[in-house]
């Protein structure tokens, strides 16, 4: 049950505004939960005032959705906080029927879809408007298809680079720099990876637009680069291998945050251990509070761990430079206290980050401290399981483009009649003869996998810009439709020769 304090609340509408299902309003200054309420906590943990608290207390016709760790108590004639279940006479469903077909995807013709010849070292033909270096056709099944292709100098430009660490290297939105210039920012994080952006045509035109166009040009191409997070953090970093931190050199990818850690291998840790907390910059694991732990049997040990309670099991951990990339600096640090009216003396706490690289047991004692004792046989079993279910740590570039602008006059006559061309899959566009992911909307903007293209394709301009090698297929019927250069088409048996 969700109750007010309404000495504390100021009735400042925060939590309305966050509930998803309007279930809290406020009236004369006081924040008054309304019957629709799911208990789904959202209200407790905006609430600046700490005026809001949930208690274990169970409401009549009420049923508990067991569809995510939020457990939302669902009362009758109403539905959960994410709006999926319904609660029809005690029985929850889903309120959207099965959808067995999904939208009609775009195709592109297997005649189109690998270039003629690729446009490295095509070269280009400036201005824009003269046709593009070649334009080359052949027969496909009886079909005519032409390539063209051109060396673009892209000003909108750079890379995305993901890196498979849990180490911390900045907030999002930390600037990146190399030879002391700002070439670009840290982004968000993805599932076991640091995500950095270099490069965009602000870099590119700013005061470091020479050293941020040789950066994406040197990683694009394969080569090592290091850069510096606030001028702080050292990252070095180079397609296809592991990214060295510090002078840290990262060997796995984490097994999933610490609670899918949890969820993966429940069984495994309550076989071989009385309890486990798997440290996460993201999500901090605790076995026996887990849903997956109650799942197999276990009831919560009393283990509180050092870090602040999202749901039962889960905990959100303070980002910081010390395991996991939390604060934590050691293993014991992850224990806050024992709960000794739950816990026993002499059980043995599993403390492990989600890689399996750290590591450390400890023993419960009577006064509800804990003393490190020495791995045990089990507990071992329960790391190497980790260690074992992690890929090894790489770094993934993504060159980004846009190639929408005045290099279309090179292809023909009708740039916005080619644009929609590549976006309706009649004219497909690649980069140095890889498939990229064209990006929805207006213009050709896209985003492809450098280890895909031709080794170091890529150069660039003193303007500045990186200098990229695109490709045009289509069949010739099409390029006439797009006002294609035609007089300018040669076979390709010409070029290859």
């Amino acid at each position: 049950m969700i109750i007010v304090d309404k000495d504390k609340c100021t009735g400042c509408i925060i939590c309305t505004r966050n509930c998803p299902i309007d279930a809290i309003g406020v009236i004369d200054k006081i924040a008054v939960v309304r019957d629709n309420c799911v208990e789904c906590g959202i209200c407790t943990r905006v609430c600046p005032f700490d005026a809001i608290h949930k208690t274990p207390e169970l409401r009549d016709n009420i049923s508990i959705c067991h569809s995510c760790s939020v457990q939302c108590r669902i009362p009758e004639g109403y539905t959960g906080a994410c709006l999926r279940y319904f609660n029809s006479d005690g029985t929850l469903i889903r309120v959207r029927d099965l959808v067995t077909e999904g939208k009609e995807q775009i195709e592109v013709d297997p005649k189109i879809k690998h270039p003629i010849i690729t446009a490295v070292g095509a070269g280009t033909n400036y201005p824009c408007s003269l046709p593009a270096p070649y334009i080359v056709s052949e027969k496909r099944d009886d079909v005519d298809v032409v390539t063209v292709v051109t060396e673009a100098p892209l000003s909108y430009s750079g890379v995305t680079v993901k890196l498979d660490t849990n180490t911390y290297i900045g907030e999002e939105g930390d600037k990146i720099y190399r030879e002391g210039k700002h070439i670009g920012m840290v982004n968000t994080e993805e599932y076991g990876s640091k995500m950095l952006t270099i490069g965009g045509a602000n870099r590119l035109t700013g005061d470091g637009g020479f050293v941020t166009a040789r950066t994406i040009v040197e990683l694009a191409n394969g080569e090592e680069v290091e850069v510096r997070v606030n001028k702080k953090i050292k990252v070095r970093m180079q397609v296809g291998k592991a990214p060295i931190i510090d002078g840290v050199q990262e060997k796995r990818m984490r097994i999933g945050c610490g609670s899918a850690t949890v969820g993966l291998l429940a069984q495994l840790m309550k076989d071989s251990v009385d309890e486990c907390i798997v440290i996460d910059h993201h999500v901090i694991g605790l076995l026996t509070e887990h849903f997956a732990g109650a799942a197999v049997g276990l009831s919560w040990s009393g283990v509180i761990p050092n870090a602040t309670k999202s749901t039962v099991g889960r905990y959100f951990g303070k980002h910081g430079e010390g395991i996991g990339g939390t604060t934590l600096e050691t293993p014991r640090d992850a224990i806050a206290s024992i709960d000794m009216s739950i816990a026993e003396a002499g059980k043995i706490i599993l403390v492990t980050n989600t890689t399996g690289e750290i590591y450390a047991c400890f023993e419960i004692l009577p006064d509800g401290g804990v003393k490190e004792v020495p791995m045990t046989e089990g507990a071992m079993t329960v790391v190497k399981a980790i260690q074992d279910n992690c890929e090894p740590s790489m770094t993934s570039i993504m060159y980004t483009g846009g190639t929408g602008g005045s290099a279309r006059g090179g292809v023909g006559r009708k740039p916005l009649a080619l644009t929609r061309a590549v976006h309706e899959g009649r004219a497909n566009l690649t980069i140095a003869g890889a498939t990229p992911y064209i990006l929805p909307g207006g213009g050709i903007n896209f985003m492809v996998d450098v280890s895909k293209m031709v080794d170091k394709s890529l150069t660039y301009v003193p303007t500045p810009a990186t200098v990229a090698p695109v490709e045009y297929t289509m069949t010739l019927e099409d390029y006439r439709d797009i006002g294609g250069h035609i007089d300018q088409v040669i076979p390709a048996s010409e070029v290859k020769k």
